[in-house]
């Protein structure tokens, strides 16, 4: 499974970014997706997620501003982030959570997409 993920930039303070994120591969059943961001010397952290049954889940930092949704007919993932600010520059992760069959078994796996920068310049 590969996750690739769009829509990185440069931005002022107060402006609007969109990210992306599409799944593509072996998936027979396509669960949460959820965008996390790191910033150098720090851990990964979530940023938003949403479930297979569209519930969602924000970091207290980014309510309001940010909204995560998805569509499951083409596998991707969107986080619509406005009001942006400085302290939201970092390196955006989308990880998708999947489930593959194996044996008449579904297996439970994620994957995590290369990342992209989004800057906010004051």
């Amino acid at each position: 499974v590969q996750v690739v993920e769009s829509g990185g930039g440069l931005v002022q303070s107060g402006g609007s970014l969109t990210l992306s994120c599409v799944a593509s591969g072996n998936i027979d059943r396509l669960n949460g997706m959820g965008w996390y961001r790191q910033v150098p010397g720090k851990e990964r952290a979530l940023v938003a997620h949403i479930g297979s049954g569209g519930t969602t889940n924000y970091a207290d930092s980014v309510k309001g501003r940010f909204t995560i949704s998805r569509d499951n007919t083409k596998y991707t993932a969107h986080l619509q982030m406005n009001s942006l600010k400085p302290e939201d520059t970092a390196i955006y992760y989308c990880n998708v959570e999947f489930s593959i069959a194996i044996i008449e078994r579904l297996v439970d796996l994620s994957e995590w997409g290369q990342g992209t920068q989004v800057t906010v310049s004051s």
